[in-house]
């Protein structure tokens, strides 16, 4: 999933380059360890809607790393929507 989520993200930030790799990868991995750590979200490979968020919420991030502003609503619903849909999921 991170290969998948590093490219996407890439092409939704309109990155070409792999000058940047390193860190919009460590952007990506971040996003994946706070859903399963802190959220609890046991996240599937084949889900794309898992996928596409990972790359929004890191693309929110990289594109408002100095800004105080909070996650947009639209990111809040689908991160709140995950977690309901992800109640009873086996976390293995």
């Amino acid at each position: 999933m991170n290969e998948q989520a590093l490219e996407l993200l890439k092409a939704r930030l309109g990155i070409s380059t792999t000058v940047r790799d390193s860190y919009l990868q460590k952007r990506v991995d971040d996003v994946i360890a706070e859903l399963e750590n802190i959220n609890g979200l046991v996240l599937d490979d084949s889900d794309t809607s898992h996928l596409m968020f990972i790359v929004d919420l890191a693309a929110w991030r990289y594109e408002n790393k100095d800004s105080e502003n909070a996650m947009p609503r639209h990111l809040q619903f689908r991160l709140h929507n995950l977690i309901i849909s992800n109640v009873g999921v086996d976390n293995e």
